[in-house]
Formats: C-alpha cells, sequence, structure tokens
C-alpha cells in the first residue's frame, strides 16, 4: 500500500476514491520516563525515551489507517496528515487521516 502526504502519486492515476480513513493511538508516559525526560530538558539534550513512545504511537496510528483503508478494497491512501495533541497530563494522541483510493 502506498501511503503518501502528497495528492497526487507520480506515475500513477487515482482511479476510485474510497474515502476518509483515520488511524489514532493514544499513548501513556509513565512518572519514572517523565522524571527523566525532565532532568533531560534541564540539562539540554534530546528525551530518547519520548521520542520513541512519539515513534510507537505514529506506527501504530499508520498501521491502523492502512488496515482501514485495506478494508475499503484501497491500495494507497493520500492526502495524509498527522497531528499530535497532548492529552491530560501523561497522555499522548497521535492522529492520522487522509484520503483512501484505488491507483492504477
Amino acid at each position: 500500500m502506498i501511503l503518501t502526504t502528497t495528492n497526487t502519486v507520480e506515475g500513477h492515476k487515482v482511479t476510485d476514491y474510497r474515502g476518509i480513513v483515520v488511524g489514532e493511538a493514544i499513548m501513556g508516559a509513565n512518572v519514572v520516563r517523565d522524571f527523566f525526560a525532565g532532568v533531560t530538558d534541564i540539562i539540554g539534550g534530546r528525551s530518547g525515551a519520548y521520542e520513541s513512545k512519539l515513534q510507537d504511537a505514529r506506527d501504530t496510528a499508520m498501521a491502523e489507517l492502512e488496515q482501514r483503508a485495506a478494508a475499503l478494497g484501497a491500495n494507497a491512501v493520500i492526502g495524509i496528515d498527522l497531528d499530535y495533541e497532548v492529552v491530560g497530563d501523561s497522555m499522548l494522541m497521535v492522529s492520522v487521516s487522509g484520503t483512501a483510493v484505488i491507483l492504477q
């Protein structure tokens, strides 16, 4: 399945639009990771724990998007948009949406 943020795929023609598909993932963080991320913020540098959690959430949301597109008979999702939100004090939400299509 082709997944792209663009509205077209070079060398392919959209022959059918199957609808909007969405994938979401909400991941919780834990107190230990929050503590070490806070220390990293104070002394500088990147928070590997949060980056890993963010990657997991993005992968989960993209996989869900792909499954929903496949269920509609699509072979691609175009115009993908990724959104990130913090929910409450310790939850991270990744939402991915796009248009499921059939490419020729």
